[in-house]
């Protein structure tokens, strides 16, 4: 369900996700408010759920992940009990950073970091031991050309 915010809303989640560091005092100013309703909007979408949390972006490569690999996994089964056991085991790899449902010809595609290749296939060998894991192709990244954590606000969303 897409949430009803209004032009100050906005602009709150692009001054936080340009900086989640800023003091609610230097977001209110930024956004056209005052402190004290400006934190009870950051609360009300941190309680409907639209802000998820704060995290700081950590340089994998100087500390020493670096590699990461796109996994795309073709399942055996589709059924819902099996969809969910594969979720629940992808949930418990550390190596996994991001897991998504995906249409066409796999089932997950996975963004996986991982200190070194000999680390990445190890856990290559895990996962395709795993139950109901038909098939795997994995891609290696040669270079990151744009990172970009968040969400495209320039873009207007339909509806």
């Amino acid at each position: 369900m897409k949430a009803r915010l209004d032009a100050i809303d906005w602009k709150i989640l692009r001054e936080l996700q340009a900086d989640g560091r800023i003091t609610n005092v230097e977001l209110a100013n930024r956004v056209g408010i005052s402190a004290p309703p400006c934190l009870r909007r950051v609360r009300a979408l941190e309680e409907m759920g639209v802000i998820r949390g704060y995290r700081g972006l950590i340089d994998g490569p100087k500390l020493g992940y670096g590699v990461t690999v796109f996994a795309m996994v073709h399942l055996a089964s589709q059924a819902e009990a099996d969809l969910n056991a594969f979720v629940a085991k992808v949930r418990g790899w550390p190596i996994v950073r991001e897991c998504h449902t995906v249409s066409g010809d796999f089932d997950f595609v996975m963004k996986c970091v991982a200190p070194d290749l000999a680390s990445f296939q190890a856990f290559v060998g895990e996962l395709t031991a795993t139950p109901n894991v038909r098939n795997v192709r994995t891609v290696l990244t040669l270079n990151q050309v744009k990172d970009e954590a968040a969400v495209p606000m320039e873009i207007a969303p339909a509806g």
